[in-house]
């Protein structure tokens, strides 16, 4: 038998169910509301929900869910998996949306950045492909690539994802229920799978390091698919009812709801650079979310009553799309150096552009491409001038097809592309001549009197940092002559302890430590703490926070202001605050430091020093 209806059922970010679908379950609409929001508040920085990206993994859980669900129907009612069928309605639910909004980002480009056009270009084959999240992997290996714009494709890597599941996960669940005799082997089998996935990522991942490889692959993100996967083989939708009795309808709804106070605790407490995230942490929040998406799939809940509410039905129904177009919007209309910090009104006005967009996408592209509108015609479409004749799915495929790919090689603009690793080394280079420039300095720096000088001496300080020690060397040479500056490109705090070694046995760690890290990636506690305990018996040791517009941010400085509590000859150094509202420091990657800007981080870091020494003494 063919999916047809129950193929139509929701899956991940694409609001596919409709009222009049066989075992519709509204509840999971509102739940791919929450998700989509709770991603749309991790893109927009808000501090209330640091583990908004968790929304991707409970799109995940539904997805395993909902999908597995239909193909063990179709098994169940013919014996076997119409693989064509299956993959047609995915193709023909998801490609024309995606379709639309790359042309739409690609034209924003073209006519506002054409500069940007050549690298958009690789992107847009990567999403077409469905190989975002593989692209993203290698992407982010480059130091420079990190500190260039932010791609507005950047969140596809999720849905490339979901369809790498979809292409293999209907051929592996056929083969297990041919093979393999009893359903509770091919249940244990998956678990099995998930389980290695699980294994995967923890093995991997390194803490401290970039997480990307672990966040993005679908080796290790394959276990939360396989999770609702396994929910759909031991709870499927098709043996509930709505008469329950009141002892299990009570039982239902308490799991569903310690798995949503789960979900909501873990996307408000946690971040994407978080050990134990990786260390089992998305395990756990998986089942929680198994937990919730059980009980809003069954008709006794009175949750999923509560999540079936008309207005988050629709958000849901519409998720897709709001997925689709919220991080292009969000990254095409924030300025890349904002350190004002979150602008309310452009927030608000951003989310309902989202919204917009996404309705647009649903009701003139989406469900007329899925569900078409010959029904309407109830004449022969032959009888109809040509011009009224409905277009056939393949011409309409067709056409989105040609005007993506027209825009991605027509539109050539290789000589005006502008690398971020020729605008980083430019802003490197260009710093340090202006700066190096004594006219240029006597011109533009406030002055510390020679009184305050003399309380410190250059000699004394060690300062070991990445690229905005760099930028800022020649200031601090100036004000403290003598300094020890160990500063390196791309340099991370796990490097630190190695570097301190090499200082000591040169003789060059000075009584004063600066520890400027946390520009290039997020790092853990104990290694921050293995830093801090490698330089016992250092006079003073000062730690510098970091401004930087990516997503690390604030990690770095939450980690930087816990620990340094428990060492008392550690002070800290606000950059973040003082750097707060000065666009004008920042060259406009919103991380390098201008002659500005490298200006004032000497000078607050100076004064921090003198003021230290004037109260020793």
């Amino acid at each position: 038998m063919n999916c047809s209806k129950r193929t139509n059922q929701s899956v991940l970010h694409q609001g596919e169910v409709r009222a009049d679908s066989i075992g519709y379950m509204p509840g999971l609409d509102g739940l791919r509301a929450l998700a989509v929001f709770a991603v749309i508040a991790y893109h927009l920085n808000l501090t209330w929900a640091p583990g908004g990206l968790l929304g991707v993994s409970l799109f995940f859980v539904l997805s395993g869910y909902l999908i597995t669900n239909i193909l063990l129907k179709q098994w169940e009612h013919s014996g076997s998996i119409n693989l064509k069928d299956f993959w047609l309605r995915r193709a023909r639910r998801l490609l024309p949306a995606l379709f639309v909004m790359l042309a739409g980002v690609m034209t924003w480009v073209m006519l506002c950045a054409p500069e940007r056009m050549a690298a958009l270009k690789q992107e847009v084959l990567a999403a077409v492909s469905y190989t975002s999240n593989w692209y993203l992997i290698l992407h982010h290996v480059s130091y420079f690539e990190r500190f260039g714009p932010p791609s507005p494709l950047g969140h596809l890597w999720s849905l490339a994802v979901e369809e790498q599941f979809y292409l293999f996960w209907p051929l592996l669940l056929g083969l297990g229920l041919r093979c393999l005799p009893q359903r509770k082997w091919v249940i244990g089998g998956t678990v099995a799978i998930a389980l290695t996935s699980v294994a995967a990522m923890a093995l991997i991942y390194m803490p401290g390091h970039d997480p990307s490889r672990v966040y993005y692959g679908t080796d290790t993100r394959a276990f939360a698919l396989l999770v609702g996967a396994v929910l759909a083989m031991v709870w499927p939708s098709g043996q509930m009812s709505a008469d329950l009795s009141g002892k299990k309808r009570l039982a239902l709804d308490t799991a569903g709801s310690m798995g949503l106070l789960v979900v909501f605790l873990m996307i408000g407490k946690t971040n994407q650079y978080q050990t134990s995230l990786y260390q089992g942490g998305l395990l756990l929040y998986s089942v929680a979310a198994a937990c919730v998406v059980a009980a809003l799939a069954h008709p006794a809940s009175y949750l999923g009553r509560l999540f079936g509410w008309a207005p988050l039905r629709w958000l849901g129904e519409c998720s897709y799309g709001i997925y689709l177009w919220h991080y292009p919007v969000i990254v095409l209309t924030s300025p890349v150096v904002n350190t004002a910090g979150p602008d309310l009104s452009r927030t608000l006005w951003q989310i309902a552009v989202s919204i917009i967009l996404a309705a647009l996408s649903r009701y003139l592209i989406e469900e007329p491409i899925r569900y078409g509108r010959r029904k309407r015609f109830r004449r022969r479409t032959w009888d109809l001038q040509w011009w009224r004749r409905p277009l056939a799915l393949s011409a309409k495929i067709s056409v989105s097809i040609l005007l993506t790919f027209l825009l991605l090689f027509v539109t050539a603009n290789k000589d005006t592309q502008i690398s971020a690793k020729d605008l980083a080394e430019s802003h490197v280079t260009k710093n340090q001549a202006q700066v190096t420039d004594k006219k240029n300095i006597a011109a533009n720096r406030e002055h510390i009197g020679a009184d305050k000088k003399s309380d410190i001496k250059g000699d004394e300080i060690t300062a070991i940092g990445d690229s905005l020690m760099i930028d800022v060397e020649p200031v601090l040479q100036k004000h403290l002559p003598g300094i020890v500056i160990d500063a390196e490109i791309g340099r991370q705090m796990y490097q630190a302890t190695e570097v301190i070694s090499r200082l000591q046995k040169e003789g060059k760690l000075g009584k004063i430590v600066i520890i400027e890290l946390g520009t290039n990636g997020s790092f853990t506690e104990k290694q921050l703490m293995k830093t801090l305990d490698s330089l016992k018996g250092t006079g003073k040791i000062v730690l510098v926070n970091t401004r930087v517009p990516k997503p690390w941010e604030t990690a770095v400085n939450e980690t930087l202001t816990k620990v340094m509590k428990s060492y008392p000859n550690t002070k800290l150094i606000d950059w973040y605050s003082a750097s707060s509202g000065h666009d004008d420091y920042f060259y406009p990657d919103g991380v390098h430091l201008n002659q500005t800007g490298a200006e004032a981080y000497g000078k607050i870091m100076t004064e921090a020093l003198i003021s230290h020494r004037n109260d020793e003494q």
